[in-house]
């Protein structure tokens, strides 16, 4: 038999215990306003020596929150777990929601038949928020009905479906891609490289956008023309950089430098090249984009574009907790909320 549990803590006992109204305990376990730090402290001490635990279903027929904000990532899962991109800015994410009491309910639109059910699921009042990222194409997001009707939203990556630059309510974080792109592209060509060419990630993400149109910005300050320089797409993945660098090399053997859209396609080039024969970087010089782990591990290391994946995913989840009501202490004002552009600086290493 079972020994008998103790019977639960109540918001009364832990009132009795730190001399204080149950009103007061209510005010500091929902986060609310107007209690002294000495007073709050009290409660927090009591709540700890009693253990107690807000009753969450109850709480969330007061405050109408669930205590969950959605995590959309249009992406297969395949690639989500083994894509160092988003385990990183997960972390960041989870972080961020973990320290605010929040919990992260992941959600993948990997076929078709994911938009509606993400949609009816995110419009259904289960969470209290949404963040998407590497979104594709020219429409609307799977949110796009849950944005709609008011539900705080963010967007890792600038949204690119067409009227979303004019739209004043969307909020996003991204990196300074198109800088970027161009600052590595400028080192390659500083180098006294002259027939570079380019991997691409998927042309229906802003990023893959962004990022070719800052290799243009370089080569058009250089004096080069941009139709010369060979583009490939690469999909942002490593098997794809090795397969788009095999086939630019078909086309243009002669190419002497490569700015490959993210560090897996810079890996993967790199596979391609030592396959050829061709020495990195005495024959062609390669950069990236995004100093992952994989940009150190390379042979030889990788010369990229370091941007603060991490810190992106946690500004991400700061923006969607303001618009919630949940704060996020020290990052401005609360409530207000506009898009993040993050910097992007170049890091060199050995192979370019």
């Amino acid at each position: 038999m079972l020994p008998d549990r103790a019977p639960r803590p109540t918001l009364e006992a832990v009132a009795a215990h730190a001399g204080v109204s149950r009103a007061t305990v209510s005010r500091v376990v929902n986060g609310g306003p107007g209690v002294r730090a000495e007073v709050r402290e009290r409660v927090h001490n009591s709540v700890r020596v009693l253990g107690y635990a807000p009753n969450i279903a109850a709480r969330s027929l007061v405050t109408r929150r669930t205590g969950a904000v959605g995590v959309v990532i249009a992406e297969p899962e395949s690639r989500v777990f083994s894509d160092p991109f988003f385990s990183r800015q997960l972390r960041g994410i989870s972080r961020e929601l973990a320290a605010h009491d929040t919990q992260l309910l992941l959600m993948l639109q990997e076929r078709a038949e994911d938009h509606d059910r993400i949609s009816r699921y995110l419009t259904g009042g289960h969470v209290d928020g949404v963040l998407m990222f590497s979104l594709h194409g020219q429409g609307p997001p799977p949110g796009a009905e849950a944005l709609a009707a008011g539900l705080p939203t963010v967007f890792g990556g600038r949204p690119g479906w067409p009227g979303a630059a004019e739209d004043p309510e969307l909020v996003y974080v991204d990196a300074d891609n198109r800088g970027g792109a161009r600052l590595a592209t400028e080192h390659l060509l500083g180098l006294g490289r002259r027939r570079p060419a380019v991997l691409t990630g998927p042309p229906d993400q802003t990023s893959a956008q962004d990022r070719l149109h800052g290799f243009h910005d370089a080569l058009t300050a250089a004096g080069l023309a941009r139709s010369e320089a060979p583009v490939a797409d690469g999909g942002f993945t490593a098997e794809g950089g090795e397969h788009a660098m095999a086939r630019l090399l078909e086309r243009e053997p002669e190419l002497d430098a490569v700015f490959a859209g993210s560090d897996l396609m810079a890996v993967g080039a790199l596979r391609a090249l030592r396959a050829s024969g061709r020495r990195v970087p005495e024959d062609v010089a390669v950069a990236g984009f995004d100093d992952l782990d994989s940009a150190s591990w390379a042979d030889p290391p990788l010369t990229t574009v370091r941007q603060d994946v991490e810190g992106m995913g946690r500004i991400m989840a700061r923006l969607v907790l303001r618009q919630i009501g949940g704060g996020a202490a020290g990052d401005g004002e609360e409530g207000t909320v506009s898009p993040v552009i993050t910097e992007a600086r170049l890091v060199v290493r050995e192979s370019a």
